[in-house]
């Protein structure tokens, strides 16, 4: 943590525009940045974004950058909105094309994935915190490496389901990526997929279907969601040091 705040300092706050807005889901939607100062990131990594009222109030929060690291001059953000909270209503009630918000980045080191970091890779997802995992997705498919990827996405319904529809292409189209959804509140609509949350049995068919032990496994969600998987994961005997998880609270 104190290496990320000595990180953080010397990276100056700058002004992005917000280019296009994409509404995912009912709560979640995708906001397009171009910053003033484009600065070169690696899949998995996130912004701070910074919003100041009129009497100076200041709230900030941080959101993994969902976008390829070729895509150069834009950072997609994947927000949900959340009751209570201080800067999604924001972005999804009031800002709008062309407003101006701060952002500060892109941080993490950890978290991140290089072609040259190898594979297989397993990718599991709670919501929202399919983020940076499309990130890693969309970096694999654009360099065009053959290296194995599963995405195991969770999520409450099939209507929930962020990037769903691309998510069901790349799976259609590149024979070493596997999509496989898990909708707690949901029957299964395809029949790879599961209609309950993921569970101990769940993760060890996606562990099947990988075909080998994967020399990277990125979790990413809640609090809660984050801890259970990894639990499980140990139980089935992965190595921790190859486990990297990024989480939200929640």
């Amino acid at each position: 943590m104190t290496g990320a705040v000595i990180q953080a300092v010397h990276v100056p706050w700058q002004e992005a525009v917000i280019e296009r807005i994409r509404r995912q889901t009912t709560s979640v939607s995708s906001f397009f940045l171009r910053p003033q100062n484009w600065r070169s990131f690696q899949a998995g990594q996130h912004l701070d974004v910074r919003l100041t009222a009129q009497d100076g109030y200041v709230a900030q929060r941080s959101y993994s950058v969902a976008s390829a690291p070729g895509l150069e001059g834009l950072y997609e953000l994947v927000v949900e909105r959340l009751e209570g909270g201080e800067v999604s209503p924001f972005l999804h009630d009031v800002a709008k094309v062309g407003d101006t918000i701060e952002i500060r980045g892109p941080f993490g080191g950890h978290f991140a994935w290089n072609p040259e970091d190898g594979g297989p890779l397993l990718l599991i997802g709670g919501g929202s915190g399919i983020a940076p995992l499309m990130s890693i997705l969309r970096h694999r498919a654009a360099v065009g490496t053959e290296i194995l990827a599963v995405l195991l996405n969770a999520a409450r319904t099939w209507d929930d389901v962020i990037f769903r529809e691309e998510l069901i292409e790349l799976d259609a189209a590149d024979a070493n990526f596997t999509l496989l959804l898990s909708q707690s509140r949901d029957a299964a609509w395809r029949p790879q997929d599961a209609g309950r949350r993921i569970d101990l049995p769940l993760l060890k068919a996606t562990l099947a279907r990988l075909g080998a032990a994967p020399r990277l496994t990125f979790v990413c969600g809640s609090d809660r969601f984050v801890e259970a998987v990894t639990g499980h994961l140990l139980d089935l005997g992965l190595i921790p040091e190859t486990i990297r998880t990024e989480r939200f609270g929640g």
